[in-house]
């Protein structure tokens, strides 16, 4: 009971309290927001009708064929000024457990999997410079298509696939060569039982005619 009548007293206080007049301050207006989707559905109809959207379109085409006609060089490769050779083990630890689809275990997790028990490398991966002709050179006295992959590491590969009428790759971003830890090229890759061999070769340099 008395805590209703501590309520009911203030109630009367917070009344007039709420009723009292604090004025205005500064200038108010009301919010008038426009939507986004009409906004840049206007947008869009004014660049089309102009033409400056067909020219935003050509243009970045242009941009995209030219990147894939001359991919971004894999950067930090320099020519090889002495031949190396090492071991790449492939094999991997899983870090979780595999199953099939019942639920079976296949692998548990930390075993480790080489996939050369599965799979054959049947090529040997060649990798250069594709502006260099000594490495485009030497790369194709490596073996026809059915014998050695050429996988370009600068260059465009569509130019030399005309030029040469056999398929070339390109190593987008540098994604095989950091993985084997090739640092100059030409190098090669290729399967010897469980393992990979990695070698760079040193090509004699050739000079400029003056």
């Amino acid at each position: 009971m008395t805590l209703l009548l501590l309520v009911g007293a203030s109630a009367p206080a917070a009344s007039s309290a709420a009723r009292h007049d604090l004025g205005r301050f500064g200038e108010t207006w009301p919010v008038i927001e426009p939507d986004l989707l009409a906004t840049i559905a206007d947008r869009l109809e004014r660049a089309r009708a102009s033409g400056e959207l067909d020219r935003l379109n050509r243009q970045f085409a242009a941009r995209a064929t030219a990147r894939v006609m001359n991919p971004v060089p894999v950067a930090g490769l320099t020519s090889a000024s002495e031949d190396r050779s090492w071991r790449y083990d492939p094999s991997i630890a899983l870090d979780s457990d595999v199953r099939d689809a019942n639920g079976t275990l296949i692998a548990a997790r930390g075993t480790r999997v080489n996939p050369l028990d599965l799979v054959q490398l049947p090529r040997t991966l060649v990798f250069v410079d594709g502006d260099r002709p000594e490495e485009m050179a030497w790369a194709l006295r490596q073996g026809d298509d059915a014998h050695a992959l050429i996988i370009l590491v600068a260059g465009s590969p569509f130019e030399r696939m005309r030029a040469l009428h056999r398929r070339i790759w390109f190593d987008q971003g540098g994604v095989l060569t950091a993985r084997f830890g090739i640092a100059h090229t030409p190098a090669w890759v290729r399967q010897q039982g469980k393992v990979l061999l990695v070698g760079e070769v040193a090509l004699p340099r050739v000079e400029n005619a003056t």
